[in-house]
């Protein structure tokens, strides 16, 4: 039999979390077919010594939705080793979604998950309605990823509702019409449905996104055509508001999974930032506690602190400052000659004393730019590498005795491209390895595709290789990619994902081991409608397999987008 690709001489770890060993894959009509010291002929052979040969990762926690629809690559994800990915995460969606309402679900995906409304409109040829039309536009685009989609809350309640969607109860009708439309999904092809309680989570015009306008008995109203088909998965963005608040959430979570029966996930964090929610730790009890009690229930997690990103070239934290919006407001040469001048660097520094105090009020999302308090220099920290050891505002100010304000001009005049990082959550290294060690997380929250102007998480995979395996060796690199691949393909049921095995699909990365990491974010205008974005790249990554087509070469695209789009059980059997 001739083959379509042999990789040969490559180091294999199969995502089980067995050790590794040596081996040749042969792959044909995109699925693995012969693992071994293979002697057949094949089309192309990568010779892969000395590289490891893993499965691809699987991230469950993107917003790529509007994203697929322009970009076949699935950046910045595709860079890291990814191959599939799960969006509609946290109750935002396109659909379903009416035609007159398409511009109010793009500025709502701008004020939460910071996409650009003018990249989606300009973006996408809107050509569905109904969710199952948005899956055949996935399944139709040309796409390097797999993906995978929830229907989500707040789309589902501003199409059944309308503007009443944004400050009723649900009808009985209403609740009857959007628990039809969630069965719908499911059978469909949707991998669950997803919402969010989150207190950071808001409409363009300020009031709380659809979703937290519904309450817990919808919720399990929606939850419960789920358990009726016997299929999909439920993800929230809890409410961290605070401790009590976490708490209240967290208890009604609980009685969702146990009357759903359906697996349930949430994000599982450590946070610093005002009113301390419950230590990881409760999160983690609480999810053992659960399970014990009948339910299925996960957490998710990243492999790093949750950031803040900014520079010169996207957003500061002073730039809704009268004078720092003067400044802001010319071209970059105009800017960086105005910040040389001593009297308007005045100017700026009298500016941020004018800044609100840092209150106990939980930031995330857009509000991190929208409504600025005063940086917490400590926890301001320039970027030199991605190691997470870089030096805050605060000691460069104490080190040169001036203005943590001068301090960032400064950095920012030597080098147009400085980032400024914020961490908003998972700030303590320490604590992202406790929640990564607990069996019930899941090392996957990458955000990939939202915030694209003001965060980066798409690297989580690359950093979990070089931070935590080789520079920290808190896992072994067989934990690793067994937490990054099998363990994320069982807990989204993916069937044929996740494991190098005979007869499963020929998602497969290979990497340098000693060398693979992630690069220094930098700021793109890359986005439809010009529109800019971070984008983050990675070395070490040598090729990225794709239902067996060779997606990406040391991260260049070779132009071969064989992703597909990842229904649930109901239609995959149909």
């Amino acid at each position: 039999m001739s083959l379509d690709l042999i990789i040969r001489n490559g180091t294999i770890i199969d995502g089980s979390g067995q050790s590794r060993y040596r081996a040749d894959i042969g792959i044909k009509g995109g699925r693995i077919v012969e693992i071994g010291r293979i002697r057949a002929a094949a089309e192309r052979v990568i010779d892969a010594d000395g590289l490891i040969v893993a499965p691809g990762f699987i991230d469950g926690h993107t917003h790529m939705d509007a994203q697929v629809a322009w970009d076949p690559l699935g950046s910045c994800s595709c860079w890291h080793g990814v191959t599939s990915v799960v969006m509609g995460n946290c109750g935002f969606a396109l659909a379903p979604c009416k035609e007159a309402d398409r511009e109010w679900y793009a500025k709502c995906l701008e004020a939460v998950e910071d996409i650009p409304a003018e990249a989606v409109m300009a973006g996408i040829n809107w050509t569905w309605e109904t969710y199952p039309e948005y899956l055949q536009m996935v399944d139709s685009v040309p796409k390097a990823l797999n993906y995978g989609a929830y229907i989500g809350h707040s789309a589902l309640r501003m199409y059944v509702m309308g503007e009443r969607a944004m400050h009723e109860k649900a009808t009985e009708d209403d609740l009857k019409q959007m628990t039809a439309r969630v069965s719908e999904a499911i059978k469909a092809g949707a991998l669950g449905f997803s919402t969010s309680r989150a207190s950071t989570h808001f409409a363009p015009d300020g009031s709380p996104v659809a979703s937290r306008i519904g309450d817990w008995n919808e919720i399990h109203q929606l939850t419960t055509a789920m358990t009726d088909l016997n299929a999909g998965i439920f993800q929230i963005g809890p409410d961290v508001a605070s401790g009590e608040a976490q708490r209240a959430c967290l208890d009604e979570l609980r009685q969702v999974a146990l009357r759903s029966g359906r697996p349930v996930m949430f994000g599982t964090i450590s946070t610093r930032q005002g009113v301390d929610p419950n230590p990881w730790q409760y999160q983690t009890q609480y999810i053992d506690d659960t399970v014990a009690a009948g339910g299925r229930m996960y957490g998710q997690s990243t492999t790093r602190s949750i950031n803040a990103l900014f520079s010169l070239k996207s957003y500061l934290p002073f730039d809704v400052l009268p004078h720092w919006a003067e400044v802001r407001s010319r071209s970059l040469e105009e800017q960086k000659q105005m910040m040389r001048d001593p009297e308007v660097r005045a100017r700026l520094v009298a500016d941020e004393a004018g800044m609100k105090p840092r209150d106990s009020e939980f930031q995330g999302g857009g509000m991190a730019t929208t409504d600025p308090k005063k940086p917490d220099y400590t926890n301001l920290f320039a970027m030199k590498d991605t190691r997470w050891e870089d030096p805050t505002v605060a000691e460069l100010s104490q080190a040169s005795g001036k203005h943590p304000v001068e301090v960032v001009l400064d950095l920012m005049l030597a080098n147009e491209d400085q980032i400024f990082v914020q961490p908003i959550v998972n700030e303590r290294p320490e604590d992202v390895l406790g929640i990564l060690k607990h069996p019930r997380t899941l090392a996957t929250f990458s955000d990939s595709g939202a915030h694209v102007c003001q965060e980066m998480g798409s690297s989580l995979q690359t950093h979990m290789l070089a931070y935590w395996v080789r520079d920290k060796q808190a896992f072994t690199l067989e934990e690793a990619i067994r937490m990054m691949t099998f363990d994320n393909a069982s807990a989204w049921e993916m069937p044929n994902r996740g494991l190098l095995r005979t007869g499963y699909a020929a998602d497969v990365v290979i990497f340098d081991a000693d060398n693979v990491r992630p690069l220094m974010p930098t700021v793109q205008r890359d986005l439809p409608g010009n529109a800019r974005r971070f984008v983050q790249k990675a070395d070490g990554i040598v090729a990225t397999i794709i239902n067996g087509a060779v997606a990406f070469e040391n991260g260049v695209s070779t132009g071969q987008f064989a992703g597909q789009l990842m229904r649930g059980p109901l239609a995959a059997a149909s």
